[in-house]
């Protein structure tokens, strides 16, 4: 089964992250397709390459990035969700002269369309949080 996911909760705040972390890791294990992980409203924070949670705590970031590399996973952060937020890429600090960028490994921004494009693709388009 191809499936397309939608996390719109933030790292910490919500348990919906490592709810779809979890979901996409046991889905690929058993052999089905994520064709992409949309993170939507709060949840583009799960891009951040600036989150440092404590050594006793879990890297729901890291969780992703090492998921992504390992299956080849594309993540994608919503634009305007994650301009709202600060969140920006090469291209969008370029484009609004920012002096940084913030957007972790594996990660990259761009806009509804490849949600919609997802959902088309997918035989389901599985979302995590409000």
């Amino acid at each position: 089964m191809k499936l397309a996911i939608q996390v719109n909760e933030g790292p910490y705040q919500h348990q919906a992250s490592d709810s779809a972390y979890h979901f996409a890791k046991a889905a690929l294990e058993k052999g089905h397709e994520v064709c992409r992980v949309f993170f939507y409203h709060d949840g583009v924070y799960n891009g951040s390459r600036l989150t440092t949670p404590p050594q006793d705590d879990r890297n729901v970031v890291a969780r992703w990035v090492d998921l992504a590399e390992a299956y080849d996973l594309d993540l994608v952060l919503c634009v305007a969700a994650a301009q709202r937020r600060g969140l920006v890429d090469d291209g969008e600090a370029k484009r609004n002269a920012k002096d940084a960028t913030n957007i972790a490994p594996r990660f990259r921004i761009s806009g509804l369309g490849q949600l919609v494009e997802a959902a088309i693709l997918a035989d389901r388009l599985v979302v995590f949080g409000d």
